[in-house]
């Protein structure tokens, strides 16, 4: 039997929070990268792996709460517990892959498109290990050509905004990179739920597992948590908001372990010869 679905049962409460917290994960996740990008080699990993907590987390919990509004008329659904939180897991190793290959190699050229196919491939695995949680009287069906659809609008605009990152030009361009990524997730999500079909066994017996009401706080506690400490980060690192034009590592000296950051015009101007005036009155020039 057919199932009836509604993926806004909730009206556009569910997809706008949910969109929201994908630009927030990205936003945090993506000046995290910008500041690996120009910190010391000590550092990078560390700033590395909180980009990848902070994207990894935004995109589960879009994915979740959007779910929290897809309902089968005929059926309850329940969640797994372990499938759903392996999910999560997935999401974060799979965007720290192609996070950690773009910190290290660059946002050009082949690791570019190698970071950005993994990160894309990451949304759709956890989309899809997501939805294999999910415990109702009957099975779900895809529509394989949406489906390679939904994959392609992931690893595509996780590119773009992977790459809108790397550019590193300010905070216009950190807002087209996070408006990108929050379209690239919901994208996604709702291009692999438009590929979707119920079957129902019909016997009316309820699914094994959770709800979302019960879920729902529980588990996003853990994301929740991944995405406060890169807010206190970002929000306690000034350098995170400036970006590379402004800002540019100073040469490292023996004994130094991390490089200070200084701004570019402050170097032109301890670099530029000063002015001064000779014994006869005419303007020469000395070096600092």
């Amino acid at each position: 039997m057919q199932g009836t679905v509604d993926g806004f049962s909730y009206g556009l409460v569910t997809p706008l929070v949910a969109f929201l917290m994908a630009c927030l994960g990205g936003a945090l996740g993506l000046r995290c990268t910008t500041r690996a990008l120009v910190v010391a080699h000590s550092w990078r990993p560390g700033w590395l792996a909180l980009a990848s907590a902070a994207i990894g987390s935004g995109i589960w919990t879009c994915h979740f709460i959007a779910m929290t509004g897809f309902e089968i008329a005929q059926a309850p659904i329940g969640y797994d517990r372990t499938t759903t939180y392996a999910s999560l897991a997935l999401a974060i190793v799979m965007v720290g892959a192609g996070i950690f290959i773009v910190g290290y190699k660059g946002a050009k050229g082949y690791p570019l498109f190698t970071g950005g196919a993994i990160t894309g491939l990451g949304v759709a695995s956890m989309h899809y290990l997501g939805m294999a949680g999910m415990h109702f009287d009957g099975w779900f069906s895809y529509d394989l050509p949406t489906v390679a659809a939904s994959v392609v609008i992931g690893v595509v605009a996780a590119t773009a905004a992977l790459w809108a990152a790397g550019q590193v030009r300010g905070f216009l361009w950190s807002v087209g990179a996070t408006f990108v990524m929050g379209l690239a997730v919901c994208g996604m999500h709702y291009t692999g739920m438009a590929a979707l079909s119920v079957h129902l066994h019909g016997t009316g017996d309820a699914g094994s597992g959770d709800s979302p009401a019960v879920l729902l706080a529980p588990m996003l506690i853990g994301p929740l948590a991944f995405l406060l400490l890169a807010g206190v980060v970002v929000i306690f690192d000034p350098l995170v908001v400036v970006g590379r034009r402004d800002w540019a590592p100073a040469e490292e000296k023996p004994g130094v372990p991390a490089r200070a950051l200084v701004p570019h015009q402050t170097r032109r101007t301890l670099a530029r010869p000063a002015r001064a005036l000779d014994h006869q009155g005419s303007v020469g020039y000395r070096n600092l």
